[in-house]
């Protein structure tokens, strides 16, 4: 398979909105819907499903940690079987939206402090993976990371991604912000073009690193992302199965 374009989407909450998923989703071929822990209710989720079926994108689980009011970028200390429950409790309600519209839960991408947690602690990972299991479907993750490893042990599927709005620090490790910032499109398309052809990413020193990936990652809430969006998916369309 080749490489696809991920975004994390169907992040409003009510009348409020965030992101611009019509003008995003056209340039895409994966979505992460907000399972209404972070952000997401029924009927964003329920239109986020839908708005994905028109434009033949599959669709997979974002589960967070329980933190409405932060995004779900704040970590949170919880064992592994209230972790597992409430990642379950998520990816069941949008499986139930997905079933509706007559399509498959695609993948499960865990979502802001839930995904950085998950590559630093071993009970985070297996949490995840304890729930990824009742489902069937690969994980998305970074290369090379703690995620990686406990996801091969349990062997669940694994798609390693490189996000193209997010910076990574002299270590090689993500950086994730409670607010993203804008990103060139044009520059953000050529790094991720280095990432296909190469195999290095840039690090905010501006140094390469290894980079290992099959997915690209664009965020709805960065500033701009249908223009980032529609830049990365024309320098990878090449890439593209």
């Amino acid at each position: 398979m080749g490489v696809t374009i991920n975004c994390d989407m169907g992040e409003g909450f009510g009348l409020y909105r965030c992101g611009d998923d019509a003008g995003i989703m056209p340039h895409i071929h994966i979505a992460n819907v907000a399972c209404g822990f972070h952000a997401s209710d029924p009927s964003v989720m329920r239109a986020t499903v839908r708005l994905a079926a028109e434009h033949g994108v599959a669709v997979g689980a974002h589960p967070s940690f329980p933190d409405l009011q932060g995004f779900g970028r704040r970590e949170m200390q919880m064992g592994r079987d209230e972790l597992s429950a409430c990642i379950l409790y998520q990816i069941g309600a949008l499986k139930a939206f997905l079933d509706e519209a007559g399509l498959a839960l695609n993948h499960i991408k865990p979502h802001g402090a839930l995904y950085g947690a998950a590559m630093r602690s071993e009970h985070v990972a297996h949490a995840i993976a304890d729930a990824a299991e009742l489902f069937g479907v690969p994980l998305l993750g970074m290369a090379g990371t703690l995620q990686e490893t406990v996801y091969g042990q349990r062997n669940i599927p694994f798609i390693a991604e490189y996000y193209a709005d997010l910076d990574y620090d002299a270590e090689g490790r993500l950086i994730i912000t409670r607010q993203h910032d804008a990103k060139d499109p044009a520059e953000a398309a050529r790094r991720a073009v280095k990432v296909m052809t190469e195999g290095k990413a840039t690090t905010i020193e501006g140094k390469d690193m290894p980079m290992r990936a099959e997915t690209v990652c664009i965020h709805s809430d960065t500033p701009g992302a249908d223009r980032l969006a529609r830049a990365v998916h024309e320098a990878l369309e090449p890439w593209f199965a």
